[in-house]
């Protein structure tokens, strides 16, 4: 018989399915804040994975993401364990801010201390109670408050293991990323857990064909690691998109800014973007892409000061290729989006 599994000192029987709420502290008019989690423990052995949402709290496409996830028969016959956590930082959430009340970035303060302040105390619980018994990790975001962001893969690609995973999920790009000081992908990475970070769409707002590369994504690696049954429906059609580098561009001026490109567009190195010009017209500037690529991001205001990111660009190699990818891709995705939230996949 395989053991249960025990998270914030409560059992999972195998087979069971159980919701559990961790203390974390009291706010100042004393009501109590938990990080809450859903385990659903296998009844056959099987790896440990997460799967966590709205670190940042405004980032909430990752929440439906998560929601749907936990509602599909499929995981209910899992091998392993599979722990969801659909906000983690409930403080930024109910506020609707990225931030924790003390103004701390909590994907800036892990692994955390049980002693420090409010971020690092809840990056404490979270490293503790949820990655380190895991294997594997999936970490939901989206762009900031404004700006929209391609579905991408984040991660290490040169761990051979993590390129897999990457590979595996079938976003539209998967993009080297460098670890960042206090981040949970870099103190996860200490604790022997491969963890992924899925970008998708714009702060406080939904994407139904984000949600649904998402949840592909995140079945598509479960099958990989040998948690669910393959499936060809999940399966990747294709690689995903490649790019070892971006940069972002910035408004040259601050003015109104009128936008020429959309998401996953290639652009060639000195082409137009955008324009910005002063409310009169009198004033204007291009924005002009430094190279050729993808964009993977944008901003969706259009009121710019200068300096003000407007455009995320991906380098890619053969970029002719890659935008025919990314044009199958949006249209599976838009046809997938079409049917009901659960049966999609």
């Amino acid at each position: 018989m395989r053991k249960s599994f025990v998270l914030g000192g409560k059992s999972v029987e195998p087979g069971e399915k159980k919701i559990i709420e961790m203390h974390l502290s009291r706010l100042a008019d004393h009501t109590e804040m938990t990080l809450t989690a859903q385990v659903i423990h296998g009844k056959k052995d099987g790896p440990v994975m997460f799967v966590s949402a709205a670190i940042h709290g405004d980032e909430i496409i990752g929440v439906e993401i998560i929601r749907r996830i936990s509602s599909l028969k499929a995981v209910n016959r899992l091998r392993g364990t599979l722990i969801l956590v659909p906000i983690v930082n409930s403080y930024g959430f109910i506020g609707l801010s990225r931030y924790l009340p003390d103004r701390r970035d909590l994907n800036r303060v892990f692994p955390g201390n049980e002693n420090g302040s409010l971020a690092s105390q809840l990056a404490h619980k979270f490293m503790s109670e949820i990655v380190e018994p895991a294997q594997y990790g999936i970490d939901l975001h989206s762009g900031a408050v404004h700006r929209e962001n391609l579905h991408q893969i984040r991660a290490g690609l040169d761990d051979p293991e993590v390129l897999g995973l990457a590979e595996a999920f079938g976003a539209a790009i998967m993009l080297n990323s460098n670890l960042r000081d206090g981040s949970l992908r870099a103190s996860a990475r200490d604790a022997g857990c491969k963890i992924l970070l899925f970008e998708a769409g714009e702060a406080l707002r939904f994407n139904e064909v984000a949600i649904v590369s998402g949840v592909r994504g995140i079945l598509n690696v479960m099958s990989s690691i040998g948690m669910l049954a393959p499936s060809k429906s999940r399966k990747p059609n294709r690689q995903p998109i490649r790019a070892d580098s971006s940069h972002w561009l910035r408004a040259p001026i601050g003015g109104i800014m009128r936008t020429r490109k959309k998401l996953g567009d290639r652009v060639r190195k000195g082409e137009t973007l955008a324009i910005v010009s002063d409310p009169l017209g009198n004033a204007e500037e291009l924005v002009l892409a430094r190279a050729s690529g993808i964009v993977i991001g944008r901003t969706n205001l259009p009121v710019v000061n200068r300096g003000d990111g407007v455009y995320h660009v991906a380098r890619v190699a053969a970029l002719a290729d890659a935008e025919e990818t990314l044009e199958e891709l949006e249209q599976e995705l838009e046809a997938e989006s079409q049917f009901d939230d659960v049966a999609i996949v």
